[in-house]
């Protein structure tokens, strides 16, 4: 009779082959869509946004930017960020759509205001694509391009509004409101990004009642799939 112990050691070589670690069965990169976006007149002046075809991502921006005096203006960001499935598999459908943006985006028409210089990459499994425009005409890149532009002032505000908590929070009745009204227009998605500061507002019985409801109302709307 062969000993058990001899039988397991025979065995495991075979559990291996036919059953081995997920990551290494997989293999290949996922899909990945970067937007830069560049303009000297906004907050932020020049950022960029980076999601996986898993909804993970990470967001830079660079701080400054033009203020009025009565608005503060932008931070420089590194962050991780979580894009929601839905929204994630709307862009990456558009990519396909549109050839992995090797395409060509911009409408080139000479009497477009300049509304900011715009990169939109893909590189994949199925292979890389590009495309630089101010402005396109293809109602698909455009919407793409909007959604982009919510998520990044999405974060903007969150993180001007961790800036007006610890240093001034007297502001943070009118800023939060801002936030509120993007967000109502569609300028602003993806609240769940800047949900830890919203929980902080919602349950910190220092600041305005008003503060502290606009908070709780609009991590109510906040996705995190």
């Amino acid at each position: 009779m062969i000993p058990l112990r001899s039988m397991v050691w025979a065995v495991l070589p075979f559990l291996f082959v036919l059953g081995g670690p997920p990551v290494a069965a997989q293999g290949g990169t996922q899909a990945q869509i970067r937007f830069t976006y560049e303009n000297r007149k906004l907050q932020p002046p020049k950022y960029v946004l980076t999601v996986e075809e898993d909804g993970s991502g990470h967001f830079t921006s660079e701080g400054g930017g033009p203020t009025d005096g009565t608005t503060m203006s932008s931070e420089p960001q590194d962050r991780p960020i979580h894009i929601s499935k839905a929204l994630r598999e709307a862009m990456f459908t558009t990519a396909r759509k549109n050839k992995l943006f090797a395409i060509s985006c911009d409408d080139g028409g000479k009497n477009i205001a300049f509304q900011g210089n715009k990169t939109l990459e893909y590189d994949g499994p199925e292979g890389k694509g590009s495309c630089l425009y101010n402005w396109s005409k293809n109602a698909q890149i455009d919407k793409l391009t909007d959604q982009f532009e919510a998520i990044a002032a999405t974060l903007d505000e969150g993180g001007k509004l961790q800036r007006q908590y610890e240093h001034g929070r007297l502001s943070l009745d009118a800023e939060i409101e801002v936030l509120e009204q993007m967000v109502q227009d569609g300028r602003a998605m993806e609240l769940e990004n800047i949900a830890p500061i919203l929980q902080t507002l919602a349950g910190d019985e220092a600041v305005l009642q008003r503060v502290q409801r606009r908070a709780r109302a609009l991590l109510q709307g906040a996705k995190s799939d």
